[in-house]
C-alpha cells in the first residue's frame, strides 16, 4: 500500500498581541503561533520534532497523557515495594524506571517524565506531602505569607528531575522525544491557598474576588519561578515541555483573563525570550469555554480535551498552532474494533484540519484500562498511514 505524508505548511512563529498590560488581562482573541524550527535539524531527529516543525512525516506521532503509572500491572508491583508517590517521583532510578514502563510496552514517539506538577513547590519555600493527595502544610493566604514565597532554584532543590531526564535522554536517544511537564501559575495556586485538592475552590475564589492584589503578587511569582522551571528541564533534556492549568475551566472565562490567561503567557513569553525553540504545549482540562483564550497564551501546541469537537476546536483557534489530542480516555474501555474507529476519526480531522498533530487523549489514561487495550491504541496510531 502507498503510504501518505501527513504534513501541514510551517508557518513561521508570530508576535502575538493582547500581552500583559498593567491589568493584566489577555484578549480572547485567537492568534498565530508555531515552534520554529531549531537552528539544526535532523532527519533523525524524533518523529515528534519533526511533525511539529511541519516536516512530511508518514503519520502523527503519538502518546498519552499519565502513560506511566498506575493501570499498568509493572507499576502497580513497584508501587508495593515503594508505597509513597514523593519516593517514586523523587528517586531518579525510580523515576527513570517508571517513566521507561511505557517505553518498554507500548514504544509511544513522546517519553514523559514521571513527576508531578508540585515537586519544585519545597524550592519556593512551599513543603507539601502526598497522603496520599497533595497536602501544602501551611496554605498561604495572606500578602505576609506570599513574601516568603523564594525564588527557584530548581538544580538545588530537585536535581532527581534533572538528573531523570538526563538519563532519560540518554536511553531513548532519538527514538522518541522526552517531554517534560509544569504545572500553570493559576493550578499551582489552587493547591497552594487551597491546601490540597478542592472541589469548591472556595478559598482561592475568595482570595481572587476578596483580596485579588495577594493573589496577583503570588501568582506573579509563580508565572517566575514555572518559566525557569520549563527552563531547567529544557536544559537538563526535555525536547518538549507541557503546561498543565489543571483547574483553569473553574474560572468563569472573564476570570481566567484576569488570573490565569496573562500568567501562562507571562510564562510562555519568558522562556521563549531564552529557549525560542523549545516547543510548549498548553493543556486546560474543560477547556470547551476558553479555547480562543488558549490561543492567546500564544503555546506552539493546543491541547484538546475530549469537550470540544476537533474541527471545531481548530476553526476558533487557526491552523497556525499544532493540536495535540483528543480522544476520550473511556474510549480505551471499548472494543479493539470501537478504539480503532475513534483513533482513525482523530487523525482523520487533524489532516482533514490541515494541522500539525500529536495524537494523544484528551484527558490521563484512566485507572483500570486494559493493558492490551492501550496496546492496540498504540498499534492503530502507529500503522494510522496504512489505515487511510
Amino acid at each position: 500500500m502507498q503510504t501518505k505524508a501527513f504534513t501541514s505548511a510551517r508557518p513561521q512563529r508570530m508576535a502575538v498581541k493582547g500581552q500583559r498590560t498593567t491589568s493584566v488581562a489577555v484578549r480572547a482573541a485567537a492568534a498565530p503561533a508555531v515552534a520554529a524550527a531549531p537552528a539544526s535539524t535532523s532527519s533523525s531527529d524524533p518523529l515528534m520534532l519533526r511533525a511539529l516543525r511541519g516536516d512530511k512525516v508518514e503519520r502523527p506521532p503519538v502518546w498519552m497523557m499519565r502513560q506511566a503509572g498506575r493501570y499498568q500491572k509493572v507499576y502497580q508491583e513497584l508501587c508495593k515495594k515503594h508505597p509513597t508517590f514523593r519516593e517514586r517521583s523523587e528517586r531518579v532510578d525510580l523515576a527513570v524506571e517508571i517513566s521507561l514502563q511505557p517505553w518498554h510496552a507500548f514504544k509511544p514517539d513522546g517519553v514523559i517524565l514521571f513527576s508531578d506538577i508540585l515537586t519544585p513547590l519545597p524550592g519556593m519555600n512551599i513543603p507539601f506531602d502526598m497522603a496520599p493527595g497533595p497536602i501544602i502544610m501551611e496554605p498561604i493566604r495572606t500578602m505576609a505569607q506570599v513574601e516568603k514565597v523564594s525564588k527557584l532554584d530548581a538544580e538545588a532543590a530537585c536535581p532527581f528531575v534533572g538528573e531523570s531526564l538526563r538519563q532519560l535522554r540518554t536511553y531513548i536517544g532519538d527514538q522518541a522525544a522526552v517531554l517534560g511537564f509544569v504545572g500553570a501559575p493559576f493550578t499551582l495556586a489552587t493547591y497552594i491557598v487551597e491546601g490540597g485538592s478542592s472541589k469548591s475552590f472556595s478559598h482561592i475564589k475568595k482570595m481572587a474576588f476578596g483580596t485579588p492584589e495577594v493573589l496577583h503578587a503570588l501568582l506573579d511569582k509563580l508565572a517566575d519561578n514555572v518559566a525557569d522551571y520549563v527552563r531547567y528541564q529544557a536544559d537538563a533534556g526535555a525536547q518538549v515541555v507541557q503546561i498543565f492549568d489543571s483547574w483553569a475551566s473553574e474560572l468563569q472565562p472573564q476570570d481566567f483573563d484576569v488570573f490565569s490567561g496573562p500568567y501562562i503567557k507571562k510564562v510562555i513569553d519568558s522562556v521563549r525570550k531564552t529557549h525560542p525553540n523549545l516547543p510548549i504545549i498548553l493543556y486546560i482540562s474543560g477547556s470547551g469555554g476558553l479555547l480562543e483564550r488558549m490561543a492567546a497564551c500564544s503555546p506552539d501546541i493546543i491541547s484538546l480535551d475530549q469537550s470540544v469537537d476537533f474541527t471545531d476546536g481548530v476553526k476558533r483557534c487557526g491552523t497556525s498552532f499544532a493540536y495535540q489530542g483528543n480522544m476520550d480516555p473511556g474510549v480505551l474501555f471499548g472494543s479493539k474494533d470501537f478504539i480503532e474507529k475513534r483513533v482513525m476519526d482523530t487523525i482523520k480531522a487533524a489532516r482533514g484540519a490541515g494541522v500539525r498533530h500529536v495524537m494523544n487523549l484528551g484527558h490521563g489514561v484512566l485507572p483500570g484500562t486494559p493493558e492490551d487495550h492501550v496496546g492496540h491504541y498504540f498499534h492503530v496510531a502507529r500503522t494510522a498511514h496504512e489505515r487511510m
